[in-house]
């Protein structure tokens, strides 16, 4: 029978192997019948904080080999990661039992040779504890300590200052909360154990989340998943009863949920994705939640050849390198420079494609998931030197976050959300 360990190495492996999001693969768990309650819960747990934690589990771990990681065959890291997370992060499984589950697993997982060095590196990490880099080093300790990689924490240190930074990084520890929007089109009252959010009506933080989509609520869409960042989002957009409304990223559809829902189900809202599967996703959500004005439509958002209407108000929440939502990706932490590196080309394309069918007096907000100032403030201040037909929108001083002339970035901490990035302009001819 399966078991939580045998799972979570499982699902790691082939995290590691083909690139995939957790998130996703913990959605596909073992079912009731499979995995007991508890070994569920210990096998999430396992997953997220051995992906979380990697690059200060790697550096403990390489204290004790006699040649580089890269040498391991990558089950016997993978057994190692979860042995050492077990060791220094989850304090209610005895360390006995953190060292010898360990070695069952290389020895069921084609790597009993390797049996003996898991033994023994483990109980040198026992003996010893968790160790971390000298502190003269800042980089160096951060990337350790809250496993970025040095030029994310170095990006950090030197756009948010590094007090700021750290909290950012330490916020990606532990996993970040969830949020719902309750659906305003229906009058049911919710039945989950949450509290309000503050500032925004109708946004709720769950307590024991749990399979979601199992909930009666779920399925008789009295609510739709969205982060509170994400619902600000919207909001700052403002959109209005009878306005048309572009959306033109819009997968998963939480924002166009909230957006339909803020103009009261009457007007226009076309909601454009690159993807098939995901257009029909937007469509069903639509559904679930009795909304009617949603537009699903297949559309590349960097392609100028497709056209669209003329719109009151356009939002732009372009793909980007996710670092705000690691607490819910910590695999995210691991992309390198080159992988993000055309990311901004492909968001001013997207934005100065979009901005086209603005109209006068019209509102467009740009948004992303990441906290890189390349792909959020310094995209904006290029896009307005580009763009004299557009001005900069004042956010609203109340709402907490890091401000860069008329920008806005919520940082994880500040509304235990995701880290999210805002920026709004207005069509002045």
């Amino acid at each position: 029978m399966l078991d939580a360990r045998s799972a979570a190495f499982r699902l790691l492996s082939k995290i590691e192997k083909d690139h995939a999001y957790s998130n996703l693969l913990l959605a596909e768990e073992p079912g009731d019948g499979v995995l007991s309650p508890r070994d569920r819960l210990l096998m999430h747990r396992l997953v997220k904080t051995t992906l979380e934690r990697r690059r200060t589990l790697d550096y403990n771990i390489a204290l004790y080999l006699t040649q580089p990681l890269k040498k391991l065959k990558p089950q016997v890291l993978t057994i190692l990661r979860m042995g050492a997370c077990q060791l220094f992060f989850m304090d209610k499984i005895p360390p006995s039992a953190s060292v010898n589950e360990s070695v069952r697993l290389a020895k069921q997982n084609g790597c009993a040779f390797a049996s003996g060095l898991v033994n023994a590196v483990l109980r040198k990490m026992q003996q010893n504890g968790l160790q971390l880099p000298e502190e003269t080093d800042k980089v160096a300790f951060c990337s350790v300590k809250y496993s970025f990689p040095p030029y994310i924490c170095q990006k950090f240190f030197d756009y948010y200052g590094e007090e700021t930074a750290e909290k950012i990084m330490a916020s990606s520890l532990g996993g970040s909360a969830v949020t719902v929007r309750k659906n305003t089109l229906k009058n049911d009252p919710l039945h989950l154990d949450c509290e309000k959010t503050e500032l925004l009506d109708n946004c709720y933080r769950l307590k024991n989340p749990g399979n979601l989509a199992e909930l009666p609520d779920f399925r008789n869409g009295l609510f739709h998943v969205q982060d509170f960042a994400s619902q600000l989002c919207c909001h700052i957009l403002s959109p209005q009863k009878g306005e048309t409304v572009l959306d033109v990223c819009a997968a998963p559809g939480g924002k166009s949920m909230t957006l339909a829902q803020l103009m009261e189900n009457e007007g226009r809202l076309l909601s454009c994705d690159l993807y098939e599967h995901k257009v029909k996703l937007i469509a069903d959500t639509a559904k679930r939640l009795g909304i009617t004005i949603i537009e699903p439509i297949l559309r590349d958002a960097a392609d100028s050849e497709k056209e669209l209407p003329m719109a009151d108000k356009i939002l732009c929440d372009v793909p980007c390198s996710g670092f705000g939502v690691t607490g819910k990706k910590p695999e995210i932490k691991e992309k390198t420079q080159e992988e993000i590196a055309t990311l901004p080309t492909l968001q001013m394309q997207i934005l100065e494609n979009s901005c086209r069918f603005l109209k006068k007096g019209g509102r467009l907000v740009y948004s992303t998931c990441t906290l890189l100032p390349e792909e959020n403030a310094f995209l904006c201040r290029k896009f307005l030197e580009k763009h004299p037909e557009f001005k900069a929108v004042k956010i609203d001083e109340e709402i907490k976050g890091f401000r860069d002339g008329e920008t806005l970035t919520v940082l994880p901490f500040d509304y235990d959300c995701d880290g999210f990035f805002i920026a709004a302009f207005e069509r002045i001819e």
